[in-house]
């Protein structure tokens, strides 16, 4: 599995497309379930919130179907920056996305991280 994670509008999916030959992605952000009978899934981050405020958690999904995503490539932005919010929904959303790119990065094959549409490989 491919690993690409950076900030928000960081041109991570063009990364992907352009460096991996992605053709279908199944994009999350909206909060829908992971698809991963595309090439790649975008927004991961999106079913990550969606977990939050279901009470799930999100890094459990991808243990359960770790066999389904083994060959794709694995697109979330990176929402550890800035600062820490008010709201105790969105700090419990970026500590669920913490572990859940936790749990992705030491599953992956590589890592590549994308800012301003230039990826770096970090692993």
């Amino acid at each position: 599995m491919i690993l690409i994670f950076g900030g928000a509008y960081q041109g991570k999916l063009e990364y992907a497309r352009e460096n991996f030959n992605v053709k279908t992605v199944c994009d999350c952000s909206d909060g829908s379930r992971p698809d991963f009978s595309m090439d790649a899934v975008y927004g991961i981050e999106g079913y990550v919130l969606d977990c939050v405020r279901k009470g799930r958690e999100a890094a459990d999904f991808f243990k359960e179907n770790k066999d389904s995503w083994q060959d794709k490539v694995l697109i979330a932005t990176d929402v550890s920056q800035g600062i820490v919010p008010l709201e105790a929904e969105q700090r419990a959303f970026r500590e669920m996305n913490g572990r859940t790119l936790l749990y992705l990065t030491n599953e992956a094959d590589r890592v590549y991280r994308v800012f301003c549409g230039l990826g770096k490989k970090v692993k």
